[in-house]
């Protein structure tokens, strides 16, 4: 059964309530602006009085994928304001100064930072690099330098010039560890095809591409066809990594069907600005592979993850996916 069998049989039958069409950009908006299902507006005042413990990436998706978002699609000054608020946050409270990277996870109270969890994440800083991106678009003017310096600093720091992709992790002072990621990569990829719309740097684009090339197709062909989550300092697959805990929020074991389908989306971005032959047909092997191999045929929905062998080994629903 191929992806559009799955999802016709997820559709409602005769008789129930009419679903609305996803598929409508205007239906979508629409969705967004309503404040009973869509996107809700968070003040400044509850963040900082309820939230002390702040990890970078979620800083950061809440600058590009919300706030900045928002104010590129409805042009309402106060989500620019948030987005500008947000985006000092980022710069100065979770910048280390002193060993020049952003922390992982910081206590904020009272207008002053503590240090919880002072690793280089590579995962985390491309999300900063997204963050630089989106609110250079829009409109932040003093996101646009920072575009170049982050990647600057990502590429000091965690490109492995041999492998075509980056490392995963370091120390706080910068010294790196054996464990390596597809899902620091994936999110690069995103991260880059952004730098490269805000900026027009076709450096971005160049990058994103070897790092698409790469993942999707050569890492891919030691693992089944589909892209894996761990490998080792050699970048051979790591088959074993976290075997006993595929639910992990960060570094699940199993292969995860909502990363087939976030890879096929990325591809069809990159064939947007660039038009390699193989992206379109890679895109929707990955996806079909994601719902061929994780759809929930009796429920509806996809499974969070499968083994190497293709049983389902997270039958739980998560959002994201």
């Amino acid at each position: 059964m191929d992806t559009t069998e799955l999802l016709a049989e997820a559709k409602p039958q005769t008789g129930t309530r009419p679903q609305p069409d996803f598929r409508s950009r205007d239906f979508l908006l629409s969705h967004v602006r309503d404040p009973s299902g869509g996107f809700f507006y968070f003040s400044r005042t509850t963040a900082q009085s309820t939230i002390a413990r702040r990890i970078t990436s979620s800083a950061a998706r809440a600058l590009s994928l919300d706030y900045a978002m928002a104010y590129r699609h409805f042009g309402d000054a106060r989500y620019q304001d948030d987005a500008r608020y947000v985006f000092a946050f980022l710069r100065d409270a979770h910048w280390d100064a002193d060993l020049e990277g952003y922390d992982w996870e910081i206590e904020w109270r009272d207008g002053a930072r503590r240090t919880l969890d002072g690793t280089r994440h590579c995962y985390g800083m491309v999300f900063v690099l997204l963050a630089c991106a989106h609110a250079a678009m829009a409109g932040i003017d003093e996101a646009k330098p920072m575009i170049d310096e982050t990647f600057a600093l990502i590429d000091k720091r965690f490109w492995d010039a041999n492998a075509g992709l980056y490392a995963d992790e370091a120390t706080a002072d910068w010294q790196l560890s054996d464990y390596r990621s597809q899902n620091a990569n994936m999110h690069a990829t995103e991260a880059l095809l952004a730098a490269y719309e805000a900026t027009g740097h076709v450096i971005y684009l160049d990058r994103a591409s070897i790092i698409a090339g790469n993942i999707t197709m050569r890492q891919a062909r030691l693992s089944n066809g589909l892209v894996w989550e761990h490998f080792r300092p050699d970048w051979s697959v790591d088959w074993h990594y976290n075997e006993s805990d595929s639910s992990n929020i960060f570094r699940p074991w199993g292969f995860q069907p909502g990363h087939q389908t976030e890879w096929a989306k990325l591809l069809l971005i990159l064939e947007r600005h660039r038009k390699l032959p193989w992206l379109n047909a890679r895109a929707i092997e990955l996806f079909d592979a994601g719902f061929g191999r994780a759809w929930d045929s009796r429920h509806g929905g996809l499974y969070y993850g499968f083994g190497p062998d293709d049983t389902i080994c997270d039958h739980d629903k998560y959002f994201w996916v």
